[in-house]
């Protein structure tokens, strides 16, 4: 084999040295593959300097335990001799866990001997935290209660929120000796859970711990501990809710009945029981606490139907609640009170019996209806309220054939014609409305007068504020003044939900929606009435994601909350609301009570500017000024073809810049609210409001290109100072023919001095045009000329092309031969080897031949010797 490997080695040599061309290809080829192995192979690895060891994130001195190395051993070790431990999963880099830092360090200081406090460092690459536990955010607290957990707190980061969450993991379950304290208990709004546990046993019932599970189960939920559990081990107390079982689980709910556990049809685990808790209780008030990222938290809360947004300030780590949460929940209470009492009177304190009305039917001189008009408007007194019933024209018959079906089918009946005494009774609405309903009463009478009295005697006669027969108890003035809410969930369609926020850490939300900008302000007595804030630091709108409106209770200095609350949800719930939809603005929300001092023709643009750029609180007085033709421009900042026409407005605004009477203004309409009628169903859109004449705004054509021409035209058509006949204050400025003639032609002369000024701008811009147009006929002759140098240019790189080209190819044909030349030369080589061999083998054998006829002559010769 190395013999062969020899020989072609010669072979190729031989070759090469015959032809030196293909030997210097070869050592070309051959330092092209080594550059390229070498290039290849010895190519820089990537090199990644090493993280910094980590230090400790806590301070020295403070009562955490920092792992800062992740060691999640040890944390099994310190919960394991900890009652409560709390675990905080940081990342050192993360600003929230830098923030959440001091606030969970302040409640360690605190808690430090009830509660193990243990941090982790979950970001170090090395540590075993990283390696077990994949989080999406920092930082995580989690709580454990003894065996039970994690329990992972989802509150806000603040000291006392984060103390109050740890309070309710320490004492989950509340304990009710007495049959007060258990009433104490369940007299709050929110649903109470009471369960009944006899300890005669040691050292506890055997569902005692299932209990207490379900209690801190619910706190995984809710980590605001809504639904309270509480615990009662006297039989006595038990027995005042109708537990008399052991063992026993009671729901309390205010609006609907009282239900206990089904224990035969449910299991009685701690999971059974907290999802059987939050699947029954009721809700009056619900809290909300937005996490400050992106969520949609408040979209699915306000998809649900309208919501009244009631931002108060709250304490968590107060034993009772605020006054201003409890006058929210007492209206709340009231609102959604629903029972057979509330439906027959009305709220049970609103004004009843207003004002009645005798009915005779033609079928019977001897059957009499008492209509009376029920209102429950508590503002409406007897001597204020305005009797209206429905007369033939207006839908009589109606109103009679509904007394003739529904109230007097008993007396209209055979047994009840032979009854001396008989009545019927009836409820019902003539329009929808939930403040005011009618009731009928029917009787039949005995005629008292013959048949010409009776005709003399009118059909129908008024009598004024006399009881209905009906049973409803009178109110007195000072209730009717109190109340007017209770039972309005189940009167109307336009029922809202009540959410509740902590005004301090949602204030910006509440700036949002209306409030006063210097939450400072708003915490001031003076303030109460501004910006919607109040002087407790209260603010309340009312949001209808549906109908994309909000409204803003603004109190009165001497209104309490509670009548605030009480106006604010009646007015909302009204079929033809008196409220105003409130209007946000781009415009700062701090200044705008400095803003609200100045006199409104400061508010406008400064009268340098061109265009004048309208916001929320600036768009009436601006664009309703009588004296002024205001042109207006619909925007938003994401409109392409908005941004395409702003050199045409310009243009426009700087040849109406000497027109006093013309204002060019825009609006950028995602920005700024405005109201309904001032809205428009695309963008961009063009209107013109002309003096004199506000209610007859022009809107620009649709089907024409919003250019300078068509612009200057559509305003001098439809400007107000064309049409002085629709020009009402004129008369009364100028008394006199001579005084209304004067005035035209003033305005004719200051319009046609604006025409001068439009005509001089437009001659100057037509001579700046014509020099633009000359100087781009130059420009285009030079580029012909570069044009045709570069085509000759052209052609004789076409040329040179043609001739390479050509070269190449001859070269390509001389490769071509000495390929095949050294092609034949590889064949004569093989055939010279194999004549060579064979040449070889034939001197061989005949050599072989000539030694074996000697060695044969030899041996005869001894043979014959």
């Amino acid at each position: 084999m190395l013999r062969r490997v020899r020989q072609s080695l010669r072979q190729v040599l031989f070759l090469m040295a015959r032809r030196p061309d293909l030997l210097c290809g070869a050592i070309v080829l051959g330092v092209l593959l080594v550059l390229a192995v070498k290039f290849t192979c010895s190519r820089a690895k990537n090199v990644v300097v090493p993280a910094r060891p980590p230090v400790r994130f806590f301070a020295a001195d403070a009562p955490v335990v920092d792992l800062y190395l992740g060691q999640l051993d040890q944390v099994e070790r310190l919960r394991s001799v900890a009652e409560v431990s709390l675990i905080f999963f940081y990342a050192p880099w993360c600003a929230h866990s830098m923030a959440a830092r001091q606030e969970v360090q302040q409640v360690a200081k605190k808690l430090a001997k009830q509660v193990q406090f243990v941090a982790v460092n979950c970001w170090w690459s090395q540590g075993k935290c990283r390696r077990l536990n994949r989080f999406y955010q920092y930082p995580i607290i989690h709580l454990f209660y003894r065996r039970f957990g994690p329990i992972e707190y989802k509150g806000p980061f603040v000291a006392p929120y984060v103390e109050s969450f740890i309070l309710r993991v320490l004492t989950p379950l509340t304990y009710l000796p007495s049959r007060a304290q258990l009433e104490e208990f369940l007299s709050d709004h929110e649903s109470r859970v009471v369960g009944f546990f006899q300890f005669h046993s040691s050292p506890q019932p055997p569902g005692y711990i299932t209990y207490l599970s379900s209690a801190l189960q619910a706190l995984k939920k809710d980590f605001r501990g809504v639904v309270r559990f509480g615990v009662v081990t006297n039989k006595q107390v038990a027995e005042s809710i109708s537990l008399r079982e052991d063992e026993a689980v009671y729901l309390h709910r205010r609006f609907n009945s009282s239900l206990i556990f089904p224990r035969r049809e449910r299991n009685f685990t701690s999971e059974a029981i907290c999802s059987w808790v939050f699947e029954h209780h009721e809700t009056v008030l619900q809290w909300l606490q937005p996490p400050g990222t992106k969520s949609r938290l408040l979209e699915q809360e306000l998809t649900k139907g309208p919501a009244l947004l009631l931002f108060l300030p709250h304490n968590p780590l107060g034993s009772q609640p605020s006054p201003l949460l409890q006058q929210v929940a007492d209206v709340a209470v009231r609102y959604h009170s629903c029972d057979s009492s509330n439906h027959s009177t009305l709220d049970g304190v609103t004004s009843h019996s207003l004002c009645c009305q005798s009915v005779a039917l033609p079928e019977s001189s001897t059957n009499v209806c008492e209509v009376c008009l029920s209102s429950s408007w508590p503002s409406l007194t007897a001597s204020s309220v305005r009797c209206s019933f429905p007369s033939t024209s207006q839908g009589g018959d109606v109103f009679q054939n509904y007394l003739r079906h529904c109230c007097l089918h008993q007396l209209l009946s055979p047994i009840s014609i032979d009854t001396a005494t008989s009545m019927g009774c009836s409820n019902f609405l003539n329009s929808y409305s939930p403040f005011s309903q009618y009731s009928a009463c029917c009787r039949k009478v005995e005629p008292q007068l013959n048949e010409s009295q009776a005709k003399e005697e009118p059909e129908m006669q008024r009598v004024p504020l006399t009881p209905p027969p009906t049973p409803i108890p009178p109110s007195s003035a000072s209730e009717q003044e109190g109340d007017g809410i209770t039972g309005l969930w189940c009167q109307t369609n336009r029922t809202l939900r009540f959410y509740v926020l902590d005004v301090a850490l949602n204030w910006p939300l509440a700036v949002r929606l209306g409030a006063s900008g210097n939450r400072s302000a708003s915490l001031h007595r003076e303030a109460g009435a501004q910006g919607g804030g109040s002087g407790d630091g209260s603010f309340a709108a009312i949001v209808n994601l549906k109908d994309e409106v909000h409204y803003v209770l603004h109190r009165s200095p001497a209104a309490t909350l509670t009548e605030s609350l009480e106006a604010f949800i009646r007015n909302f719930s009204a079929p033809y609301s008196v409220l105003q939809r409130h209007l946000v603005g781009e415009e700062d929300r701090r200044g705008a009570e400095q803003e609200a001092k100045r006199p409104a023709e400061h508010q406008h643009s400064p009268p340098g500017l061109l265009i004048t750029e309208l916001t929320t609180s600036t768009f009436l007085p601006a664009v309703m000024d009588i004296h002024k033709d205001v042109l207006l421009f619909y925007y938003t900042q994401w409109c392409g073809f908005c941004s395409v026409l702003n050199h045409i407005v310009i243009q426009l605004a700087r040849l109406l810049q000497g027109n006093s009477t013309i204002t060019v203004a825009r609006v950028n309409v995602a920005r700024n609210d405005l109201p309904w009628e001032f809205m428009v169903d695309r963008v961009p859109s063009v209107l013109l409001f002309p003096k004199y004449r506000k209610h007859l705004s022009v809107k620009f054509p649709d089907n024409l290109p919003i250019t300078l021409p068509n612009l200057l035209r559509f305003v001098l058509q439809h400007s107000g100072s064309l049409h002085y006949a629709d020009k009402p204050s004129v008369e009364a400025e100028s008394p006199g023919l001579s005084g209304v003639l004067r005035a035209e032609f003033l305005t004719l002369q200051r319009e046609v001095q604006a025409l001068h000024h439009a005509r001089e701008r437009l001659s100057q811009q037509l001579s700046q045009l014509w020099r633009d147009n000359r100087r781009l006929t130059f420009d285009a002759r030079s580029l012909e000329a570069e044009n045709a140098e570069l085509q000759r240019e052209r052609q004789s790189l076409e040329e040179q092309h043609r001739e390479k080209s050509r070269q190449l190819e001859e070269a390509v044909g001389r490769l071509q031969e000495l390929a095949d030349a050294s092609e034949n030369l590889l064949n004569e080589n093989t055939l010279l080897r194999v004549l060579l061999r064979a040449l070889k083998d034939r001197t061989e054998a005949r050599e072989q031949a000539e030694v074996e006829r000697k060695e044969a002559e030899q041996k005869r010769s001894h043979m014959a010797s």
